[in-house]
């Protein structure tokens, strides 16, 4: 072979060669473009991701001046005594609430929280924790007194409702609408109820005109009254309009919560037409009402009393309670 033809194939394997060294750095190079594409996207996904979960919270301001950082979707709330608010806006709280160890419960709502477990009404941090709730509600301010707000919000998100300790429930309902960006709801149970208040009244008032009433509450052989303002008393006198008997009035003028003692003598005084009375079944009670001074009751001579039972919402308040003794006043005063 010639010198020439020799060196004509050597330039044409260093051309190849050069050709294929050119294209598989193209081929990296576009590699390499296409990995930092792969990149910038994941990166950018990632950001979007971030700034999502940026927004998955809103801030609200409670009644005690705290800002709140409360998640858009809580699905682990517990909000102890508020189950009546909650459960009246389609939320099912993660445990509810209970005193003497479950023995006591808010029976009225037991249809929509059977199977929701229990938790003592004074919220043990350490039972708290148990649930690792997402969001903790407290009715008032004393429930977090001390450094208890801040052990709490240690656990979840701690919003207070109010700053009394009995605090107006319509409030309530709507403060829990605001918790849950749910404000049209709420708005909406509290016209609902407020329409059939009135509707309520006024078919009392056609059928039994305005008779004079009292709630009383019969446990372990003792009795309580009704406060004219609050629990069923408000519903009562407030929202059906029915006459307050003296009694009621005297002792709801220095009363400091929702019911207080009465003596079987005071009773006797007690000038109502018709007497609601809540039995908690204690062994004491049917002796008490044997009693010769409870038959001199008023009502009770007049056969005007009509027992309500423990499982039924007389001792509690909301927008679902407070409808149930409204059926029940209207059922026994326009039959």
């Amino acid at each position: 072979m010639s010198t020439i033809t020799w060196k004509k194939r050597i330039l044409g394997m260093t051309a190849t060669s050069i050709l294929v060294l050119g294209l598989v750095a193209c081929a990296e190079k576009e590699e390499e473009s296409n990995n930092t594409n792969v990149t910038d996207v994941e990166n950018a996904e990632e950001n979007n991701d971030s700034e999502i979960a940026a927004t998955e919270i809103r801030i609200i301001t409670d009644a005690m001046g705290h800002e709140i950082e409360v998640p858009i979707n809580p699905q682990r709330v517990i909000a102890s005594y508020l189950e009546d608010n909650l459960v009246a806006l389609g939320i099912t709280p993660v445990a509810q609430w209970s005193v003497k160890d479950g023995k006591s419960i808010q029976n009225y709502l037991q249809g929509m929280l059977k199977d929701v477990p229990v938790i003592p009404h004074d919220l043990p941090l350490e039972a708290v924790q148990s649930f690792t709730p997402d969001l903790l509600i407290m009715d008032s301010s004393a429930m977090v007194e001390g450094d208890k707000y801040a052990q709490y919000s240690k656990i979840a998100p701690t919003y207070v409702i109010g700053t009394e300790v009995n605090n107006d429930w319509r409030d309530e309902l709507l403060r829990v609408g605001e918790v849950f960006d749910k404000k049209a709801e709420a708005e909406k149970v509290l016209a609902d109820y407020e329409e059939k208040a009135k509707e309520a009244k006024q078919t009392i008032e056609e059928k039994a005109g305005n008779p004079s009433v009292a709630a009383v509450w019969l446990t372990g052989g003792n009795f309580f009254i009704v406060s004219e303002n609050l629990s069923s008393g408000a519903v009562l006198y407030g929202d059906l309009g029915l006459a307050v008997p003296k009694v009621v009035k005297e002792i709801s003028a220095s009363a400091t919560g929702n019911w207080s003692a009465i003596s079987l003598e005071k009773l006797v005084e007690l000038d109502a037409d018709h007497l609601f009375i809540i039995d908690s079944e204690s062994p004491e009670n049917p002796a008490i009402l044997s009693d010769t001074l409870w038959k001199a009751v008023p009502a009770v001579k007049a056969g005007n009393v009509h027992n309500i039972s423990k499982e039924e919402s007389w001792l509690y308040t909301g927008a679902i309670a407070n409808t149930q003794i409204i059926d029940k006043v209207v059922e026994v005063l326009t039959k």
